[in-house]
Parts: structure tokens; C-alpha cells; sequence
């Protein structure tokens, strides 16, 4: 009885513990009884997500990323920007990741002013595949990566503008435009794109899209015909832009793009719906262009009667060149790729990994060029997949035609006149298509190999509709040719870097699963619908069910930004003596974090958060040092130094140290200093985000 006695004292003053630990908690803090609660996470080519539910008393978050392995000092704070608020959740999207394993961290600041964190599962990030034309020989023809370095991080000194509904016409950026490097600030996304077509400022710049944006959101920024121009001053400028959309759900929505005379440029995880004309149209004097991860719906109908899908959905022409076009889904489109309209001369352009679901025709159709297509998936082609035209040259391997028609088509032979037809191109001559490894389930309509009898009908070395490849670098015989125009293959996939190993061939046997998973953006993005293989399969009608639900589509996003500050450092105590430059030693000064506030530097002037993104070492740079007639930085240095400066606009400016001015190469200014009294000054009016003694 004694010990049942002492159990149930024990039970009573453990209890009474406990509610005095919960009391005192309770007086000293508000309770948060949930915390950051993450909900969802994942990583993709380049990118990384968080999701988590709403903390009921929190103002804002900030939200981190590093490397799974790396110390919580390398944690890197993202831009607001890519906060999000849904109805029911909030996200984060991290991008300009290299490949490798992250963690996220969602911070919540309180209303109390206190913060609440949690940290995601580690995160597998991949890298985008760069195969193609748009990679071939860089060291002649360079990238198509745009902003992006090849390994997916930002280019050192790269600008970073974010585009939504409410700053497409607001959004502004200070851009070079002479050779002497004066600059204007352009506002709105189509004014600062002008600016830049005079081909002055080459800075590399990312257009974040983020939600669904509009034509009428656009307003100006689109010209009458729809689209967002894209221009340099004259054939293959190098633009160095990345347009992107961020996250699922970013959408352009009435409207397509229009790029002319530029170089390395990439379009990329956007939506693009009931756009006019074109969704892309890569028009005269291209260079390097990359196109992928986008999904491709219905555009606004034309005025002809095979426009009522809308007109071309990437179209290229007028010696534009050394072009990948890849994973991207094409939803039911009337005319995927045009290819070529009157060039003089050959171009280089690769289709891979698209997947052309339940799409008419044009995939691509060819005039002149020289083409590689591989890895793409057929899925109920209701009119034909490839056709080759006007002397041109197609190596078609590995690619998955389900239950599709005509899958390869040469003007004015095989297939494309069986049965007395007149014919599918306007009565062009023929090209020569090369075919290896394609497995074709379901057949509709023909498939004429000129050296086999493998296809629908027996092996016709005068009219058929590609040679059949035992090897994949087998040599195409110069007795087969075209029919109508008499030319041969010209056999590039064996005598010239296509930007493409036999390593980065999928097994066709993989092509439907790795392209349904893969094509279109992030996660498929947040528009869905389910084709009726019975039906769509064989018919090049418009589908109204489905342009009824891209006519009502509309964005769940509720709001742009985490609603929080970055943070600041704390400034050092009046009291507390100056820093000193021992050898050795590093001072480094962020304006993004510090202000103004610094015991080292005097800084006198303005600062701004309008003046683009700057990423160096690692670090997002939101808010700048104007440099202007009134600004002045001032520092003492005890032992000789080097001195580093960070600007944007990064090209052609000058800034003034110690009555000397130095140039800027790249947006960075380093000079070697000797012991002493120096002072920073305006030379050109620009934006200083960092500096570093060292």
C-alpha cells in the first residue's frame, strides 16, 4: 500500500511539474501551436520546391536554400519574389540550381517579431539536357543556355527582372544604349526589350514570368500582332536571355513571342495559351535559340480554314540556326513546327523529347534544312508526323509513333502520292529523311522504306518515304533520291557535331514513359486534360471541350512575394573601435543585407531595390548604392589591398577611385590599392551592390 502510495504522489507532482513548465511558457511566449507545417517538396532539371500551410500569426517568411551537405552558413536567402501565396498553401521555387541534393528552410516571421522554421527533406536536383544543334561546336557557335551558365547557375553579373500580371508595364531596368555606355531606365518589359534590341547592353538577363499574364496585362509590351519582341540590332546579336517561367503555373495567356536577329536565347517552363499567330516564332537571323519545357495549347483562331487551331506553334525560318527545340507537349495543335520558308542556304535544328499529343501535322515540316529528330513521342498524329521538302535532310531515330499517320512524308513520292493523292506541300520538291530505330505501333495511313520492306507496303527505290538505317551511322547512299528534285542525304549525322552522343539517345523502348513524365513544364504544370484516343486519335477537328477549358482557365495564385524583409545586420556599437585590415583579413560590404550601415565604410548616398537582381559568388544582390553626383564611399586601409566592386549595368561604365576612373568588365571593378585614405565615386551613373577589401 506505502508504494502504491508514493506511485500516485509521484503521478501528481510530475503532473504538477508539467503544468508549471506549460504556465511559464505560455507567460513568457505566444503559443504557435503549429509552426511551419511543410506540406510538399521536390526538385527538378535545375529547380527546387517547397510548399507549406499558412502560419496563422505570421507577417511574412523568408525562405533559404543550400546544398544537402553544406553548413547552415551557406544557406542562401531566395528572392521575395519567388514566395507565393495560393489559396490553400504557400510556395517557394529555388532556381539557377546546379545539379546535386538541396534542403529548403521556411522561416516564418512572427507577429511578435519572432520567427518559426523548417527545413524540407533533402532534394534531388537534375540538370536540363542541353543536346542539340543550340550546343553543337560551342566554341564556334556558342549556347543556348541564355542567362545560365551550362551547369544551370546564373551568369556572374546576370540581371534578374520578375514579370506578373501587375508589373509586366511597370517592371523597369537601366540599360546601356551607346557604345560610350550611357543607359536609360525602361519601363515595362517590351521598352526594356527595345532598349536592348540596339545591341549595346549584352548583360545576361533572366525574365522570370510568374502566374498567368495576359495580352491585356501587356498592353504595350506586345506589338499588334501579339507578340513580345525579342530583337537584336541586326542577324544573330547576342541577347544572353533566359524567359522563364517560375514554379507550375506560369502562363502567358493571348499572346506568343517573337525572336529576330538574336543569339543565345532560351524559353523555357511556361504555358503558353491562345496565342496570336505563332506561340514562338524564331523569325530571320537566329543563332543559339533553346525552346523547351513549355507546354503548347490552342492558339487564337486564323483566317484561313486550317488556322482554326491558330497558326504555327514554333516556327522557324529566315536563316535561323543551330536551334534545339525539346520537351515540350503540344496539345492538339493544329501545325506544330514549320521549318524553313524560303532560305538559300542549309540551318541546323534539333527536335527531341517533344511530346506531340494528338497533334494535326508539322512535326516539323522541313524546307531546306537539315534537321535531327530523336526521342519524341507520336501520340495520335491525326495527318502526318515529318515531312521533308525542298532539298532538305532529316535523321529521324528512335522515336515512338503511336497509333499515328504517315509518320515520314516526302513531297511528290511514297506515301505522299499513294493512291493518285496530289500531294501534302504544295508540290515542292522532295528531301532525303534517314530513319534508324523508330518503333512505329498502330500504323495509320503508309511508311515506304526505300531499302526494306519493313513498313506498309514493299521496299520502291523510286518513290518512298525514307531510307531505313541498319546502324545508326550508317552512310546514306548518294543513288537514293528524292523523286522530284533529285537530292541526295547529305549524311550531317556522320560528319559534323549535331550537339547529340548515341549517349544521349533513350532506349525507344523508354521514349512514351521518360516524354509523359518530362515534356511541358514542372510537374506538368497546373493545366491537365485527358484526350479520348477513340476519338482525337484519328481526328484534326478542334476539340471545343478542350478550348472551353483554356478559354476559362484561370491562376490559383492569390499574391507574389513572402510579405517579409530581408535580413539586416546589426549595427556595431558607437562605442566599439573600427575594424582593421591586418593581412589576411576580408571586409566585405552587401548592400543588400547591410545598407548602409557599416564601422569600416563612410557611405554617403541612395539606395534602391529597382535596379534589377545581381548574382556574384553565390549571392542574390536585390538592392544597390546609386552612384550618383552626391554619393561618395570612403574608407582607410592600414596595409596594401585589393579592392572589388560589383555594378550593374555591367558593361562599358566607369567608376572613380581615389580621382582615377576604372573600367568595368563585366560589371566587376578590382584595383589594387596602397596603404591609405581612398574614396569611391561617381564616373557614370550606375549601381554598386557589393564591395570587398581584401
Amino acid at each position: 500500500m506505502k508504494k502504491n502510495v508514493t506511485k500516485v504522489t509521484s503521478y501528481v507532482l510530475l503532473f504538477a511539474l508539467a503544468l508549471s513548465i506549460i504556465a511559464s511558457g505560455v507567460a513568457s511566449k505566444a503559443v504557435h501551436a503549429i509552426g511551419v507545417s511543410i506540406t510538399g517538396s521536390g526538385g527538378w532539371n535545375e529547380t527546387a520546391f517547397v510548399e507549406w500551410s499558412p502560419v496563422s500569426n505570421a507577417q511574412g517568411y523568408n525562405v533559404y536554400v543550400k546544398p544537402a551537405s553544406a553548413a547552415d552558413s551557406q544557406y542562401k536567402q531566395m528572392d521575395t519574389q519567388l514566395i507565393r501565396q495560393y489559396p490553400s498553401k504557400w510556395r517557394a521555387d529555388a532556381v539557377g540550381l546546379a545539379a546535386g541534393n538541396y534542403v529548403m528552410k521556411v522561416e516564418a516571421v512572427l507577429s511578435d517579431g519572432s520567427k518559426e522554421s523548417n527545413v524540407s527533406s533533402t532534394l534531388t536536383v537534375k540538370a536540363h539536357d542541353r543536346s542539340g544543334f543550340a550546343f553543337a561546336n560551342q566554341s564556334t557557335f556558342g549556347t543556348g543556355s541564355g542567362a545560365y551558365n551550362e551547369d544551370g547557375t546564373l551568369r556572374n553579373g546576370a540581371q534578374v527582372i520578375y514579370v506578373t500580371s501587375a508589373t509586366a508595364q511597370t517592371v523597369t531596368l537601366d540599360v546601356i544604349t551607346s557604345s560610350s555606355g550611357a543607359k536609360q531606365t525602361a519601363v515595362g518589359l517590351g521598352a526594356i526589350l527595345a532598349l536592348r534590341q540596339k545591341g549595346y547592353d549584352q548583360t545576361p538577363l533572366a525574365i522570370r514570368f510568374i502566374g498567368k499574364v495576359t495580352d491585356s496585362n501587356m498592353g504595350s509590351s506586345i506589338n499588334s500582332s501579339g507578340f513580345l519582341q525579342v530583337k537584336g540590332a541586326s542577324a544573330y546579336t547576342r541577347m544572353n536571355t533566359t524567359i522563364e517561367g517560375i514554379g507550375n503555373d506560369a502562363t502567358v495567356y493571348g499572346w506568343g513571342f517573337l525572336l529576330r536577329n538574336v543569339g543565345n536565347v532560351e524559353v523555357r517552363n511556361l504555358g503558353i495559351l491562345l496565342f496570336q499567330d505563332d506561340a514562338v516564332s524564331m523569325d530571320t537571323g537566329n543563332v543559339n535559340i533553346w525552346v523547351h519545357n513549355n507546354d503548347i495549347t490552342y492558339g487564337k483562331a486564323g483566317g484561313d480554314a486550317d488556322q482554326a487551331k491558330g497558326d504555327g506553334s514554333t516556327d522557324l525560318k529566315g536563316a535561323s540556326t543551330y536551334t534545339t527545340i525539346s520537351y515540350n507537349h503540344y496539345w492538339d495543335s493544329g501545325k506544330a513546327a514549320l521549318i524553313g520558308l524560303s532560305e538559300s542556304s542549309e540551318f541546323f535544328v534539333t527536335f527531341h523529347h517533344n511530346w506531340f499529343d494528338h497533334s494535326d501535322s508539322r512535326h516539323p515540316r522541313i524546307r531546306k534544312g537539315t534537321i535531327h529528330i530523336y526521342n519524341n513521342f507520336f501520340d495520335g498524329v491525326s495527318k502526318y508526323g515529318s515531312g521533308m521538302t525542298t532539298a532538305g535532310s532529316a535523321f529521324v531515330e528512335s522515336n515512338y509513333y503511336r497509333h499515328s499517320k504517315n509518320p515520314m512524308l516526302i513531297s511528290l513520292q511514297g506515301t505522299d502520292i499513294a493512291g493518285g493523292a496530289v500531294g501534302t506541300f504544295s508540290g515542292e520538291n522532295g528531301g532525303m529523311i534517314k530513319a534508324y530505330n523508330n518503333s512505329v505501333v498502330d500504323l495509320v495511313g503508309g511508311l515506304i522504306y526505300a531499302n526494306s520492306n519493313a513498313g506498309s507496303a514493299p521496299a520502291n527505290a523510286t518513290s518512298f518515304d525514307a531510307y531505313l538505317a541498319s546502324t545508326r551511322n550508317e552512310t546514306v547512299p548518294s543513288s537514293y533520291k528524292a523523286l522530284v528534285g533529285g537530292t541526295s542525304y547529305n549524311n550531317f549525322d556522320t560528319t559534323i557535331d549535331t550537339g547529340v552522343n548515341a549517349a544521349d539517345i533513350d532506349s525507344v523502348s523508354t521514349v512514351e514513359q521518360v516524354v509523359t513524365a518530362e515534356a511541358g513544364r514542372l510537374g506538368n504544370g497546373d493545366f491537365t486534360w485527358a484526350f479520348n484516343d477513340s476519338v482525337d486519335d484519328t481526328s484534326s477537328d478542334l476539340n471545343s471541350a478542350l478550348m472551353t477549358k483554356i478559354l476559362n482557365y484561370t491562376t490559383q495564385l492569390v499574391s507574389v512575394g513572402g510579405n517579409s524583409t530581408p535580413p539586416t545586420s546589426t549595427p556595431a556599437p558607437t562605442t566599439s573601435p573600427a575594424p582593421t585590415t591586418t593581412p589576411g583579413t576580408s571586409i566585405v560590404h552587401n548592400f543588400t543585407t547591410n545598407g548602409k550601415t557599416s564601422s569600416f565604410f563612410t557611405i554617403v548616398g541612395n539606395l534602391s531595390t529597382s535596379k534589377g537582381t545581381v548574382v556574384y559568388d553565390g549571392l542574390t544582390l536585390t538592392q544597390c548604392l546609386k552612384m550618383e553626383s552626391s554619393t561618395s564611399v570612403g574608407f582607410t586601409t592600414t596595409t596594401a589591398k585589393t579592392l572589388t566592386l560589383v555594378f550593374n549595368p555591367a558593361n562599358g561604365l566607369k567608376v572613380k577611385i581615389d580621382g582615377t576612373s576604372y573600367a568595368m568588365t563585366n560589371g566587376i571593378v578590382s584595383v589594387s590599392l596602397a596603404p591609405g585614405t581612398h574614396t569611391i565615386v561617381k564616373e557614370d551613373v550606375t549601381n554598386l551592390y557589393y564591395m570587398k577589401v581584401e
